[in-house]
């Protein structure tokens, strides 16, 4: 469907005449609201959208005049189309002057009319198409911003130039920080809709309450609040693509309207009846165990069916080897310019505790480390003291492979995997000593042991916080 127009304002007192523009132009298709004074017009102004203006020049109280000077102040980008009996040119010039875009003088013929209308409507038009133009501007979304050379990185980029040459619905699976608004992004500009709008929209970031009338748009009156008629999302993104971020947070009824939509492209606005239909390409994406939360209830398996026609599973960072490496130089590139730094490489050491980390972050958490590296690093080369030792991030581990710091014995490794296992063990349980205890299968004596071994001490007793020793 072509992008719906707002409606048309007529503004003029004689009501034969209101009557008259408001028939001729609803039969040419265009929605029309009426108003016969320019102070009822300003109301309208501020309660709804309108493409348009057309006024007389002669009303009752506020001349036309007077309106379109209020419409240039408050709307500037409304068009308005002046009309009068008395057309002379000292008036066609004080018209424009207030702010007219056309002016049409008594009698005039439906052609003149419809054709000063269309213009109108085109303008809208391509400013809302400008408008979409601007919100993208300097979003580069390429398959040369997918950095890594691993085999699972090279599938990964293969298969999204074959998949965007299509319009097949997409899933995007994927830690949190691995890339998935880079691959959703890339699909659209390798797409035939590149030209048309990249809409996206991060489920888990709006309201429940709010997010259908984000997504789907809402008339006026349909809730407190809803003053006017709001257009949704689905419609700015008609004939591009749309990105749905973390959709396994959308509430089940959400995802009952939202399974109704992508079976033809129908939808209607919150409060509204009229049934429109757009054609968007849909890509969405999570970070959540999807098979999990279909099991848990939280989300419907037709509708996770009816979005995974194609499937990418991005690899977590921990996976991808030298990958780290390769996305560590890009990063020190970006950040050694942002920060006017000599710095140009990495130490050998630096390389190995990189290479060491499990980075629970993924991409996201290495971009970080490398602009706090870069802010204190002063040689040549990143050092492993710009590092961070990465002591909270260990702890946000899940399911990770046991590992040995480079230069870490045995005895020490061992040593620090039974210090963070009753670390997180004192956590879970409120750092109650006799519960670990129970847990752990020790005595209440056995555990303090430890904890004096490992340089652990509880604070106050059974219930106190364990800190580090002083060394």
């Amino acid at each position: 469907m072509s992008e719906p127009l707002p409606p048309v304002l007529i503004v003029d007192d004689e009501r034969n005449m209101r009557r008259s523009l408001q028939t001729m132009l609803t039969d040419e298709g265009y929605e029309v609201r009426a108003a016969e004074s320019a102070e009822e017009a300003l109301g309208l102004l501020a309660q709804e959208n309108f493409f348009m203006v057309i006024t007389d020049a002669r009303l009752g109280g506020m001349s036309g005049y007077e309106f379109l000077g209020k419409i240039r102040g408050q709307w500037p980008d409304l068009p308005a189309l002046m009309i009068t009996a008395y057309a002379t040119p000292k008036l066609a010039v004080e018209a424009i002057k207030a702010g007219a875009m056309d002016y049409l003088s008594k009698p005039f013929a439906p052609e003149e009319l419809f054709l000063a209308v269309a213009r109108c409507a085109e303008r809208h038009q391509l400013l809302r198409e400008n408008a979409a133009l601007r919100s993208r501007a300097g979003e580069i979304f390429g398959l040369e911003q997918i950095i890594g050379e691993s085999p699972k990185m090279r599938e990964l980029r293969q298969l999204i130039q074959t998949v965007a040459a299509t319009d097949a619905r997409v899933l995007v699976l994927g830690e949190s920080g691995t890339g998935k608004e880079l691959v959703a992004g890339a699909i659209h500009t390798l797409s035939r809709r590149r030209h048309k709008s990249y809409v996206r929209i991060n489920c888990a970031a709006i309201p429940e309450q709010l997010l259908e009338s984000e997504l789907f748009g809402h008339e006026k009156g349909a809730f407190t609040g809803a003053i006017k008629q709001k257009f949704g999302r689905v419609e700015d993104a008609n004939h591009g693509t749309i990105f749905l971020d973390e959709i396994a947070d959308m509430g089940k009824p959400l995802q009952a309207k939202l399974l109704r939509f992508l079976e033809d492209g129908s939808f209607t606005r919150v409060g509204g009846t009229e049934e429109l239909r757009v054609d968007v390409r849909l890509v969405a994406a999570t970070n959540r165990d999807i098979v999990q939360a279909i099991a848990d209830g939280e989300f419907r398996e037709d509708l996770f069916h009816r979005l995974n026609v194609v499937q990418f599973n991005l690899p977590p960072l921990r996976e991808r080897g030298a990958d780290i490496i390769l996305l560590a130089e890009h990063f020190l590139k970006i950040f050694r310019v942002a920060l006017n730094k000599n710095t140009v490489g990495f130490s050998a050491a630096a390389r190995q505790k990189l290479l060491a980390q499990h980075w629970p972050g993924n991409v996201r958490e290495l971009r970080n480390v490398m602009e706090r590296a870069l802010i204190l690093e002063t040689t040549r080369e990143v050092q492993p003291a710009s590092l961070p030792d990465f002591a909270v991030e260990s702890r946000l581990q899940k399911d990770a492979a046991v590992t040995v710091a480079p230069g870490e014995s045995l005895d020490l490794a061992l040593e620090r995997l039974e210090r963070e296992l009753i670390q997180h063990m004192l956590e879970q349980n409120n750092f109650s000593l006799t519960r670990v205890a129970e847990r752990l299968k020790l005595t209440r004596h056995s555990l303090r042991y430890r904890m004096q071994r490992l340089n652990m001490k509880t604070a106050a007793g059974d219930g106190g916080e364990p800190v580090p020793l002083a060394d």
